[in-house]
């Protein structure tokens, strides 16, 4: 009787920290990850549609930073423009994005 009672309350315990022990692990692993995701930032996103978005994402090493703008839909992902990082002059990204949305899109598929 008490060997059974103790198995029980064996069982019982482990259950009870088997939620622990996978958040733990979640958290070991969304740790390791995050060193890789320093590599990206999101810097804006602008919806166009009910399941359309332009994002502008600035990705790459510290030395080598580059923005890419983005068009996300539902199905696919697609690279509008490609800019390097300008980290001083706001002025001159300014500039170049204006230029970037002057010229015409060119309409890629049928699903625009």
């Amino acid at each position: 009787m008490t060997q059974t009672l103790l198995l029980l309350v064996l069982l019982v315990a482990a259950l009870a920290a088997l939620p622990w022990l996978i958040r733990r692990l979640q958290q070991q692993r969304a740790g390791q990850l995050g060193q890789a995701g320093a590599m990206s930032r999101v810097l804006s996103a602008v919806a166009v549609g009910p399941q359309q978005r332009v994002v502008t994402v600035e990705v790459g090493p510290p030395q080598q930073r580059t923005v890419l703008v983005l068009g996300v839909t539902a199905q696919n992902i697609n690279c509008l423009h490609v800019l390097p990082a300008v980290a001083t002059d706001g002025a001159r990204f300014a500039a170049e994005m204006a230029a970037a949305r002057a010229q015409p899109l060119v309409d890629g598929g049928a699903d625009a």
